[in-house]
């Protein structure tokens, strides 16, 4: 394959609503946000923090933080260096990567708990599951998180929890190849050492019991299950013990959150919650889901529907009661709970806001902002920030492979020139403006744009060199074309749309553009980049629909 570049800065169209005191917006975080875990620590300034799974993009393991349970700021990246984990360079499969972390904080540290899985090693090898923890005490830097400290430890989605005897715990989900269920086990956070695991609980029967968390409360350990899997039936479970090793009780109002069968609301695939308090000492919970409405269950079921935004971060006010199960808020667009803190941006960190938009010039001097992403670990000498002669720009050079690689799964750790940014508005325009003249020299060099979903699930508008009808000149073409494919409905047949460089274009910087043209359509476009304060007039090249790119987890678009 040869080379498929791309530079994907976002200019998003939403604007944040005003909200009175004790009501807010849901997501919290849009986009690429699943798995949420949040805290609250009163030692840094009254801020809640929350940290999302990001499977193989890197950076990865995002840090929010906020003051007012409004406004999220991204100030930090958990892994943010190759050599922390540099064998996801290698993992195949889009549902590979980073899964479910869950955030701590105790005596003055941050521990961040999670999983690199590997898709392809069967279930059986608990080689598949590679546990670790990192730890900082500064989560506005992403320099200062730690490398990883591994574990052994036969599933994922481990959560820390220390008992009031002093000892330290991890709590996870087992592999169903097993018996599923929950698995409890002595860690020691400093040096990886485990001991013996037990299985106090498998949950109430739902599929794909996962993502636990432990809470220690009057006498009380109640222990918080995802089930049901992540899409139509997810669901949220507890149950409660006196002793950590159970046995335990299920809390007999169970699912105590869900939008399963639920036709009338617009967030479905609700799970996978996490409890924290505010300063006034009350309940909160996170939780992803996805915008879908109420037809999401339905034939022909949710791989086929149109989820472009993925699974996304959603709050909800929780009461609880003393010797009580929680009472859980169900999920919707416009929440009213408990009293707000008043709002307040994070000053502190290195990113911005989740739903801010972007006009990024690379300056020189300025780093790669830390929301771009890239798709597994990337050469760090394929991207330069403002190099010599080229001020105010990002220099891309070309990889081997393209978006698809191999075979719409491998990379094989060559590393696919790509930098984007998570969807997080559903109403938006998105452009780069391309200087490529001097760049593309061989036949199939390619620069460009994409709505990004994994290997598998894409489309691109590119410049790429092709041969003239001749045969036997290489000129500059607009190139339009897609890969949608998932096991569920197997390849789209997807026509290429190839057009000569337009003779008044040729030599000169363009602009590429995706927008949305409505909830479920993206547009492709192409027209000479004008100066500053000047509309591009744009040439239209393509279209794709958000349901030709559904994630496989309800997961990303990028």
């Amino acid at each position: 394959m040869k080379a498929h570049t791309l530079s994907l800065p976002f200019l998003g169209l939403a604007t944040v609503c005003a909200a009175t005191n004790s009501t807010f917006d849901n997501p919290i975080l849009s986009g690429f946000n699943p798995d949420p875990s949040c805290i609250f620590v009163p030692e840094f300034d009254d801020t809640f923090f929350c940290v999302t799974s990001s499977f193989l993009t890197f950076p990865g393991l995002p840090i929010h933080a906020s003051r007012d349970l409004k406004n999220w700021k991204h100030v930090s990246n958990g892994f943010s260096r190759a050599d922390q984990l540099p064998g996801m360079a290698f993992l195949p499969r889009a549902t590979s990567g980073i899964y479910a972390p869950t955030l701590r904080f105790h005596e003055g540290t941050f521990y961040l708990m999670t999983t690199l899985v590997n898709q392809q090693l069967p279930r059986v090898n608990d080689s598949r599951w590679d546990n670790f923890l990192v730890t900082t005490t500064d989560p506005y830097s992403s320099d200062a998180w730690s490398d990883p400290i591994h574990f052994s430890f036969p599933g994922f989605d481990p959560s820390p929890f220390w008992d009031d005897d002093g000892s330290t715990w991890v709590s996870g989900a087992h592999t169903a190849a097993y018996y599923p269920g929950v698995m409890h086990a002595p860690l020691d956070f400093e040096t990886g050492e485990i001991g013996d695991i037990i299985m106090p609980w498998n949950g109430t029967g739902g599929a794909s019991p996962e993502a636990p968390h432990i809470w220690k409360r009057d006498g009380w350990y109640y222990l918080l299950l995802a089930e049901g899997g992540t899409r139509e039936n997810h669901m949220v479970t507890m149950a409660r013990s006196k002793s950590l090793k159970g046995p335990y009780e299920p809390a007999p109002n169970n699912p105590l959150l869900t939008a399963a069968n639920n036709t009338e609301s617009y967030f479905q695939a609700v799970g996978h919650a996490d409890l924290f308090q505010d300063a006034n000492g009350k309940w909160w919970a996170s939780a992803l889901a996805v915008r879908a409405g109420g037809s999401y269950g339905e034939d022909p079921g949710p791989y086929f529907g149109n989820l472009p935004m993925g699974r996304e971060t959603v709050l909800t006010p929780v009461t609880w009661e003393d010797d009580e199960f929680p009472v859980f808020t169900p999920v919707s667009g416009k929440m009213s709970g408990w009293e707000l803190p008043a709002e307040s941006l994070v000053e502190e960190g290195e990113g911005q806001l989740n739903n801010a938009d972007d006009l990024v010039t690379f300056r020189r001097g300025s780093d790669i902002p830390i929301h771009f992403v890239h798709h597994r670990l990337p050469k760090s000498r394929n991207y330069r920030v403002s190099p010599p002669k080229h001020p105010n720009t990002l220099a891309l050079k070309s990889s081997v492979l393209n978006l698809t690689g191999f075979d719409a799964d491998y990379a094989l750790g060559r590393g696919q020139t790509f930098i984007g940014r998570r969807m997080a508005h559903s109403i938006f325009n998105y452009s780069v403006d391309v200087d490529w003249a001097d760049s593309l020299e061989k036949e199939e060099m390619e620069v460009g744009i994409s709505v990004f979903q994994d290997q598998a699930q894409h489309f691109d508008l590119g410049i790429v060199m092709l041969k003239s009808d001749d045969k036997k000149t290489l000129k500059p073409h607009l190139r339009f074309r897609g890969h949608s494919e998932t096991p569920y409905r197997g390849r789209k047949n997807i026509p290429i749309e190839r057009v000569p460089m337009p003779t008044e274009w040729d030599g000169k910087k363009l602009r590429l553009e995706v927008r949305t043209i409505n909830s479920t359509h993206f547009e492709f476009g192409a027209g000479v980049a004008e100066n500053k304060g000047r509309q591009s007039k744009m040439r239209v090249f393509g279209y794709c629909k958000g349901a030709d790119l559904v994630p496989y987890y309800s997961g990303e678009s990028r």
